[in-house]
């Protein structure tokens, strides 16, 4: 499995200021070296079930042309005031700001933050479920940000916190993965049993030079189950397009 084909996109575990914290943010260093350097040493990913896999850190860095289809679609239906959550090195909120939207964005990576502020993008240094901002009319959710809910269990519980920071018929952007092909044998059957846990919890671990992450939990939902929870929650679901096992989808709250 490409990790990187599937968009994933994970911000880190830190949420300290203490120097000595800040080699677990490989993400966020690799992001302030590309930045000021354009350091070209890749991200490292691993996990849990799958081989290695390498993410070369101008991926975060890319302009709107080179964007795959689906990242341009989503950018495009965003509308008013949009947040970014875990917008990484910001490259699809300068492209929103650019066109004149509000923007905020949050992260997990402290390092992050220091080049999002420094770029003059309105930044703040917090886990999701922390974040106390309210009244907004897009939240973006891209390159799998809605693995941020960790596992499926937790998926009603995010998106419920989503809810509560929309405005009347506000709504959630977000793609992923059913990575159900991953478990597969040459014909066609499946080496795992899906009755048991969820096949789309992953366990992950970021490095970056001498940075490292702890493990971290990291949730790929197929369209059918995120359908499934988001309506129990009280979303109106569109998936907006589909490529290969990867979906956008949007979620509009009634």
């Amino acid at each position: 499995m490409n990790l990187a084909s599937v968009s994933l996109k994970v911000d880190t575990m830190v949420l300290t200021t203490n120097p000595m914290a800040l080699l677990n943010d490989p993400m966020g260093q690799a992001i302030i070296d590309y930045a000021q350097n354009k350091a070209t040493e890749d991200i490292t990913v691993l996990s849990d079930i799958c081989d290695d896999d390498h993410i070369p850190v101008s991926y975060l860095f890319r302009e709107y042309d080179e964007m795959p289809e689906m990242e341009k679609q989503a950018l495009n239906e965003c509308k008013g005031r949009v947040l970014d959550i875990g917008a990484a090195a910001g490259m699809h909120a300068q492209f929103l700001i650019e066109k004149g939207h509000v923007v905020n964005t949050i992260d997990r990576s402290e390092n992050a933050i220091r080049h999002l502020k420094a770029k003059g993008v309105p930044a703040e240094h917090v886990d999701f479920f922390d974040y106390k901002g309210t009244d907004y009319d897009t939240l973006l959710l891209l390159m799998n940000g809605i693995g941020i809910a960790k596992n499926l269990d937790n998926l009603k519980h995010t998106l419920s916190k989503a809810k509560s920071m929309l405005r009347k018929n506000g709504k959630i952007l977000c793609d992923s993965s059913d990575i159900k092909y991953l478990y597969q044998d040459d014909e066609g059957g499946m080496w795992v049993d899906l009755n048991t846990s969820y096949y789309g919890n992953f366990k992950f671990k970021m490095k970056y030079k001498e940075h490292e992450s702890e493990w971290f939990e990291w949730l790929y939902v197929d369209f059918e189950k995120l359908r499934e929870i988001a309506e129990d929650v009280g979303f109106k679901v569109r998936k907006i397009t589909e490529i290969d096992n990867q979906y956008l989808a949007e979620l509009t709250q009634i």
